[in-house]
């Protein structure tokens, strides 16, 4: 890819995260992140997972310290509740309460079925292409930061 593409892509990167700005407001103390952890659990559990922060950081490629956080914050606001294993009280199980299903289902699921057929020109293809596009540029970007001033005397 030359120069100019690479800085066409990072333009369209900034677009992007304009885009995720025109989302719809969400309640008082709700953040972004508390919607994209409930869509994560409740993926994972329809795949047959009883689900570990464990789970929702190697899902997300986020640190388990920080999902551990948002997890708490989340519990405290009343849409995860926490049960310990009874098979192994080290493990501790993540669940989405009456709450967090409502929150998630008008966020998740009103929201993005009103939006899908507006989008309806983009093919499934071209979706899969820009998704694995960014997975790719997010992953060189993460694991070779890269200084400005490297190579220089």
């Amino acid at each position: 890819m030359d120069i100019k593409t690479t800085k066409a892509m990072f333009d369209a990167f900034y677009q992007a995260k304009r885009i995720r700005d025109l989302l719809p407001a969400l309640p008082q103390g709700v953040t972004p992140s508390h919607i994209h952890y409930l869509d994560t659990i409740e993926s994972l559990e329809r795949q047959g997972v009883r689900v570990k922060v464990s789970d929702i950081s190697d899902a997300l490629n986020i640190p388990r310290p920080g999902v551990t956080r948002t997890v708490k914050e989340m519990e405290a606001k009343g849409y995860l509740y926490k049960q310990d294993s009874p098979e192994d009280g080290r493990i501790t199980y993540i669940s989405i309460t009456r709450a967090g299903k409502e929150l998630s289902r008008k966020y998740n699921e009103e929201y993005f079925n009103r939006l899908a057929p507006l989008l309806s020109d983009i093919s499934q293809e071209e979706a899969e292409c820009t998704i694995q596009t960014i997975e790719r540029f997010y992953r060189v970007m993460s694991e070779r930061r890269i200084s400005v001033d490297e190579g220089k005397d």
